[in-house]
């Protein structure tokens, strides 16, 4: 009898569980919660867990009073509300092998690989202003998704 079946069979569903990248598994994520979106929006957009490590994510919300320049304090019950979600459907190590420099997500390694094309410029147009205003050229941003086929660049 070969033992090693089972387990091949058993490596092969984890590898298509963890693989995240269909429609079906980004639409099994759970939504965030309504406090975060009303929170962070005011400010900028509900950035995607996954797009920082949970260290990152445990550092930006401890650091709220001075959130890049700004004090985007909370009190206890709203933090509670979101930080579970937060904490629990950020990126993994796979993809974080190291917090990106100062938890920003526009320097993370794989936002480096997605967007090397971009010239230093383009980030300076009027319609975009920044790399972090991520909804300039994923118009559907704001349900977190950023396929590049979405992707119009603003002149």
């Amino acid at each position: 009898m070969n033992h090693s079946f089972p387990f091949v069979l058993l490596l092969l569903a984890g590898a298509v569980a963890a693989a995240d990248t269909t429609s079906s598994a980004r639409a099994k994520r759970p939504p965030p919660p309504p406090v975060y979106l009303e929170e962070c929006t005011g400010c900028h957009a509900a950035y995607l867990p996954r797009m920082l490590p949970a260290a990152s994510w445990q550092r930006l919300l401890g650091g709220l009073p001075t959130h890049f320049g700004v004090d985007a304090s909370l009190d206890a019950a709203t933090l509670a509300a979101f930080r579970p979600w937060l904490l629990d459907n950020a990126g993994d190590a796979q993809r974080f092998p190291v917090a990106p420099e100062q938890d920003r997500i526009t320097r993370a390694q794989w936002f480096t690989r997605q967007h090397h094309g971009i010239k230093p410029a383009t980030w300076q147009r009027p319609a975009i202003g920044s790399k972090s205003n991520c909804g300039a050229c994923h118009g559907q941003a704001d349900q977190g998704k950023y396929g590049e086929h979405d992707v119009h660049i603003p002149k």
